[in-house]
């Protein structure tokens, strides 16, 4: 019977199941000690834990381990659309494919029925500064997310739906995925209007609404584009930096899925800049995208259309924080109503859902 690193809750992460994981990678260290140091609750249990072993200097030492959320209502929304299983299989299956900064992972894995378990090296281990879910990026580091957005769009762009290896990430599981959420997309979205109160100008609601009512078409029309693999779930607390912040890496794969590339763009910029900034600079940050796709060979990108394109996917991240504040316990409370905050205010500013055919 293969061996399982497969744990349910914090206390499960010993000695013993340490050193299981350690034997991958080099079969001569001993774990001598396993601390936890933080769990964090949220769409999943994020578990951090300092390894004592004897190793050598390159086997990290501190490690971050992604659980099954033990909130109730997180787990409720993930679990149906494999959210976390997803994120294992795109570290043990595409992971080396992307041209992006991602931890270095130590150990995942998916048993039907068990569970999964995801064993990261922690980012501060390489000298990584984890960002907050609220942090707001300064120009220039937006201008080099922007630029790494584009470069990974670039390397799958129109053929990785064609790929056999890729085409589970538009299989069965996203499509239960998308019909949960259109499912469940008018209760959640009037209770989380309701909970938002002022960070949400009362012109959006009637908007809303519709689109939540009409998110079937919505979902298609934002789909209808060439596509590529996209993160999804691009912001601030999703990305991490070096000391200096001039490099960047991403978090967080759980929603990775064939996209259209300025969905991660609208995303990214409706969550990590302040609406003034947004305000002063998207313009400028889509011809930034539009060029880096074209210094590496995508050179069809109609600039007019993808202004259109990226005002109609700011809807989705519109929906995304207002259902995570619905549903709950996915996201530190003052995190979540400052990214409301954010992409409320490019929604109305950008008369967002008037673009979208419903």
């Amino acid at each position: 019977m293969k061996q399982t690193i497969l744990v349910r809750r914090p206390s499960d992460l010993t000695v013993a199941w340490a050193q299981q994981i350690v034997d991958k990678h080099d079969a001569n260290t001993k774990v001598a000690r396993v601390d936890v140091v933080d769990v964090d609750i949220g769409t999943t249990t994020r578990v951090c834990v300092a390894v004592e072993h004897n190793g050598p200097s390159t086997l990290p030492s501190r490690w971050f381990v992604k659980l099954p959320s033990l909130s109730w209502r997180a787990r409720m929304i993930t679990t149906l659309p494999r959210l976390l299983q997803t994120e294992v299989r795109f570290y043990n299956e595409l992971a080396e494919a992307v041209p992006l900064s991602k931890p270095v992972c130590l150990a995942a894995q998916s048993r039907f029925g068990r569970g999964s378990t995801l064993v990261l090296a922690d980012v501060a281990e390489f000298a990584g500064v984890p960002s907050s879910a609220n942090d707001t990026l300064t120009l220039e580091q937006a201008g080099l997310v922007i630029e790494q957005l584009a470069c990974s769009h670039a390397r799958f762009w129109n053929n990785a739906h064609r790929d056999p290896n890729y085409r589970w990430l538009a299989g069965p599981i996203r499509l239960l995925e998308d019909a949960l959420g259109t499912a469940l997309a008018v209760p959640l979205m009037k209770r989380g209007l309701r909970l938002a109160g002022t960070h949400i100008s009362s012109v959006l609601h009637n908007p809303a609404i519709h689109y939540a009512r009409h998110r079937r078409a919505a979902m298609r029309f934002l789909s209808d584009a060439p596509k590529t693999l996209v993160h999804h779930d691009c912001h601030p607390g999703n990305l991490f930096w070096n000391k200096n912040r001039s490099m960047v890496g991403f978090l967080d794969w759980q929603l990775v899925r064939i996209g259209e590339g300025v969905s991660d763009v609208a995303y990214f910029l409706a969550t990590a800049l302040n609406p003034e900034m947004r305000k002063l600079h998207e313009a400028e940050l889509l011809v930034k995208y539009a060029r880096t796709l074209a210094d590496n060979g995508i050179t069809d990108v109609d600039n007019s259309l993808l202004v259109q394109r990226y005002r109609a996917h700011l809807t989705y991240a519109f929906e995304a924080m207002v259902v995570t504040l619905a549903v709950g316990g996915m996201m530190r409370l003052d995190c979540n109503l400052e990214l409301i905050r954010r992409t409320a205010a490019a929604v109305e500013e950008l008369d967002a859902f008037s673009v979208l055919p419903i």
